[in-house]
């Protein structure tokens, strides 16, 4: 019986050793595993010599290539990551995978926040796009037909913008309290006009522009109508670059809160603010892009 029992004892104590070598490496295991997953997180932050910075291919992109020299000779490294989307950008940044984006303006970022409870700030305002209306053959607004289509983007503050512009060249009316820090949307049009008054995404409205009937005519974001090839001089009506919307629609370098004061972001936007971007941006865009700093 003794006998019997010390050979139950044994196996137990071999059982048991096993079992704990068996937690033991499960352990080491998950940890090795969570050493990676960390490693692979994206952190825009982590390296203080190299500012990401999320961006629409035109113009921001390219504003962006213009300093790119100047941000390597203090030292820092610039990579720009485009984006042809308006959401995109800003999930990203709050993300931590970008230091800053470049691509929007401050009316938009505010909703974004609003509506994802995200916490991005305006480090600067580097410049305007003034919005245009294109048209599809039509080449003046007072040719344009009773019940035509008009396209405009659909997200809020760019809706807001061009019921305003639409407001401008009097083709719809608003309500007389109608503000634009507010919004408005096509629901609060109180005469239209007699036209077919589209929302779509904003990125869409060029091509679909150009796939429309004859005689429509589209309310363009400025960067989009660049990159469809359209010139702001062929537009048939544009917002006043000298008025309110050049500030409150001016495109801005945005960043996490806290992020604005860093050394980088004041490399970033010391190197943008300078007489020779100013130049690049009269040069070659002319009046598409307006230099506001």
């Amino acid at each position: 019986m003794k006998k019997i029992t010390s050979v139950i004892l044994a196996l137990v104590l071999v059982f048991s050793l096993a079992a704990l070598s068996a937690c033991g490496s499960k352990t080491a295991s998950a940890s090795a595993t969570d050493t990676a997953a960390a490693s692979a997180a994206p952190s825009a932050s982590s390296d203080d010599k190299t500012i990401t910075v999320g961006a629409s291919a035109v113009p921001h992109a390219e504003i962006l290539a213009q300093v790119k020299d100047t941000l390597a000779a203090q030292g820092y490294t610039l990579k720009v990551v485009t984006f042809d989307d308006y959401v995109l950008p800003n999930k990203a940044l709050a993300d931590g995978e970008l230091d800053a984006n470049y691509f929007q303006h401050k009316p938009y970022l505010d909703n974004y926040n609003k509506e994802n409870g995200t916490n991005l700030v305006s480090a600067a305002a580097i410049h305007y796009e003034p919005f245009g209306i294109f048209g599809n053959g039509i080449t003046d607004l007072k040719d344009l037909k009773a019940g035509a289509t008009i396209l405009i983007p659909a997200d809020g503050s760019n809706e807001t913008r061009a019921l305003f512009l639409l407001q401008q060249v009097g083709l719809i009316k608003l309500p007389e309290n109608a503000d634009a820090a507010a919004g408005v949307t096509t629901l609060d049009v109180k005469d239209n006009g007699g036209y077919n008054i589209q929302t779509v995404q904003a990125d869409t409205v060029a091509a679909q522009l150009k796939n429309s009937d004859k005689g429509t005519i589209a309310v363009i974001n400025g960067n989009y109508a660049l990159e469809a090839g359209l010139k702001i001089t062929d537009a048939l009506a544009t917002e006043d670059a000298s008025g309110t919307a050049a500030q409150t629609y001016a495109n801005i370098i945005a960043v996490r809160s806290g992020d604005e004061n860093s050394a980088k972001i004041k490399a970033l936007i010391a190197a943008l603010e300078t007489s020779a971007v100013k130049d690049y941006i009269t040069k070659t865009y002319n009046g598409a892009v307006v230099a506001i700093f």
